[in-house]
């Protein structure tokens, strides 16, 4: 099993700035790919972006290419998603996944293990 909790959402004005943060334990966090996926109100969860277990790979979203950034860092066992110049339509439910699998997964039911969430709002 792997626990995931996140931190740093928040409230944050469009064109703005965060960073979220996923603390994993309970496996060796380098052994799996990791995920952010999100949950707008009355939405399906969508994909955000996904990291190799090595950090060197990384998959984004169109919707969120160039603006957001997933990182890693296996010494802390901790997932990073950098936000930049937010806009409204990123308000969300904002959620950290693992997989014990090397491949590119972009589907919510292709990761087993998943956090609780931070919300994330952006207002206009």
């Amino acid at each position: 099993q792997v626990q995931l909790v996140e931190s740093g959402g928040g409230l944050v004005q469009a064109g703005g700035s965060l960073r979220l943060s996923c603390a994993a334990s309970g496996r060796t966090f380098s052994n799996y790919r990791m995920g952010w996926f999100r949950q707008a109100p009355g939405k399906e969860r969508d994909f955000v972006a996904t990291i190799s277990w090595s950090g060197a790979y990384t998959h984004y979203a169109d919707s969120v290419k160039g603006r957001f950034t997933i990182s890693r860092d296996n010494a802390k066992n901790t997932l990073y998603l950098q936000m930049n110049s937010l806009k409204p339509e990123d308000t969300a439910l904002y959620y950290c996944t693992a997989v014990h699998d090397s491949g590119v997964r972009v589907r919510p039911n292709d990761y087993p293990y998943w956090g609780q969430g931070t919300q994330v709002t952006v207002s206009s």
